[in-house]
């Protein structure tokens, strides 16, 4: 590949694309197992993937949002940056004179 920032920027998007789906997936299994969600091993997993996140938003937002909020506050900050990235690749894309990007 020509263009390394292009790249860079792509592998950026496909890593927020894991984490959003990751906690989709984290809610959703929350909501199925219920009080017992602890002993699932999907939500295990999941909360494995989306620990790094996690940790982000609990430091970057003030302390005044509560815990349980956390995860929600993390989906939106990573959509957003997901929507971001894509614009950003578009830009690139456009500087670069590439079409179908």
């Amino acid at each position: 590949m020509s263009h390394p920032d292009l790249f860079i920027v792509s592998i950026l998007r496909a890593l927020v694309e894991v984490a959003l789906l990751a906690l989709i997936g984290q809610g959703a299994v929350g909501l199925l197992s219920g009080a017992r969600r602890a002993k699932n091993p999907i939500y295990v997993l999941f909360q494995v993937i989306t620990k790094p996140v996690i940790r982000f938003t609990r430091w970057f937002t003030p302390k005044a949002i509560l815990d349980q909020h956390i995860p929600f506050v993390a989906f939106f900050l990573m959509f957003w940056l997901w929507i971001l990235l894509a614009w950003v690749k578009g830009q690139l894309c456009a500087l670069n004179g590439l079409t179908g990007c």
